[in-house]
């Protein structure tokens, strides 16, 4: 049976204004320019983080495509697809030396192989950059809204690192400066949280949560990804990414939070007796402090900071509860008489598996939980000037 060719067309351009699937999709395109550096491969890489786990992360990105970046630096990828409306993707440039597509170096962001950005299906992005400042000099020649999100990101990590880098805390590499480190950090970390809460970008909040801790290491912020998991379930409920943080900020995955109150644990303590934790707590206040002997940052504190705190505000209702992770009993009592510390103190003698710790989902000391009458968190991990001002605005 012959067919009008005529006719045929006719009908086939008919199904294509009918049946919007059986349309070419736009397609998507990245081009841009790489000044080019003899150490550098002339290889431009394009990585698809397939999970929250796997963005900015090492070796886990799946390479979609790669590209080869000519003399003049020039470079294209055509043709580009994305299964998502938007994708979160990666370009990445490697040394020479290196053996692996999807390996990125991140421990200094000025130094980093890789760009984030964020691609719409039938968009088309342009870029240039530096290939040995990757990260740093990336520029997006025609930026989206989420890509300037992206950038401002990148941004703020880049100067908020360097004064990590410059703050007191790298002058002197040691055990004594831990809660000094510690503080630096989060003075990082809080840069990259604030831009998280004020964003409206899931993809960029993402990524800020991924460099605030690569390894997925919350324990110093719950607070953070709780609020984290509450904002983008209210924007964006049904978003993989929605449910992938979720998950990890699960209340039973956590440690306990400020406002939470402080689990009513049994303490065996340094006399031999064994007290519930509620029957310790101060008229007013109370500062459940986690150390060790061997811990120099918490001997140090307990000495020039908490002694001091407890003479001047104990008969003010102010009361201390020490916990220590030590595994050995002669230790621990002799870093107590040692120190001169005169508040009540618990101790499991079971080290690193404290069932305390475990209870309260933690693994890093110094800890401090300031409760009140109630056993209500009030406050946590405050150090140093920090401590002593809250302390003292509490019993004013």
């Amino acid at each position: 049976m012959k067919i009008n060719f005529l006719f045929f067309s006719l009908f086939v351009l008919c199904l294509d204004f009918i049946i919007p699937g059986c349309k070419a999709q736009p397609q998507n395109q990245i081009t841009g320019q790489i000044e080019l550096h003899p150490e550098w491969k002339p290889v431009i890489y394009l990585i698809q983080p397939r999970h929250l786990s796997e963005i900015a992360a090492d070796y886990l990105g799946q390479v979609l495509d790669s590209a080869f970046i000519s003399k003049d630096g020039a470079f294209a990828f055509k043709n580009v697809t994305i299964a998502q409306d938007t994708s979160l993707l990666e370009l990445v440039v490697q040394k020479t030396n290196s053996h692996y597509s999807n390996h990125l170096t991140d421990s200094i962001p000025a130094e980093s192989n890789y760009m984030p950005f964020i691609l719409k299906k039938g968009s088309s992005i342009k870029i240039k950059a530096n290939i040995s400042s990757f990260q740093k000099s990336f520029v997006f020649l025609n930026p989206s809204k989420e890509n300037k999100s992206i950038t401002s990101l990148r941004d703020i990590r880049l100067i908020a690192f360097e004064k990590y880098l410059t703050s007191p805390h790298s002058e002197n590499d040691n055990d004594s400066l831990l809660i000094e480190k510690e503080k630096a950090y989060l003075d990082y970390a809080g840069e990259l949280m604030h831009f998280a809460d004020t964003t409206s970008c899931i993809e960029a909040a993402m990524l800020s949560i991924r460099w605030i801790s690569p390894t997925g290491d919350f324990e110093r912020v719950p607070e953070f990804i709780s609020s984290q998991c509450k904002k983008w379930s209210s924007l964006y409920p049904k978003h993989p990414y929605t449910k992938q943080l979720c998950t990890i900020g699960e209340k039973n995955r956590l440690p306990v939070m400020t406002g939470d109150v402080m689990t009513d644990y049994p303490l065996p303590m340094v006399d031999g007796d064994t007290v519930l934790l509620s029957s310790l707590l101060g008229k007013k206040l109370t500062l459940l402090d986690f150390w060790a002997s061997w811990c120099a940052p918490c001997r140090k504190e307990i000495r020039e900071e908490v002694i001091p705190l407890w003479n001047s505000y104990h008969d003010k209702g102010f009361q201390v509860i020490g916990y220590s992770i030590d595994a050995n009993g002669a230790s621990w009592k002799n870093a107590i008489m040692k120190d001169g510390s005169k508040w009540k103190q618990a101790s499991h003698l079971t080290g690193d598996s404290s069932p305390l710790m475990t209870e309260l989902r933690i693994t890093t000391i110094p800890a401090n939980y300031i409760l009140d009458v109630n056993g209500k968190i009030l406050a946590k991990n405050l150090h140093g000037e920090e401590l002593k001002k809250f302390i003292e605005s509490q019993l004013k």
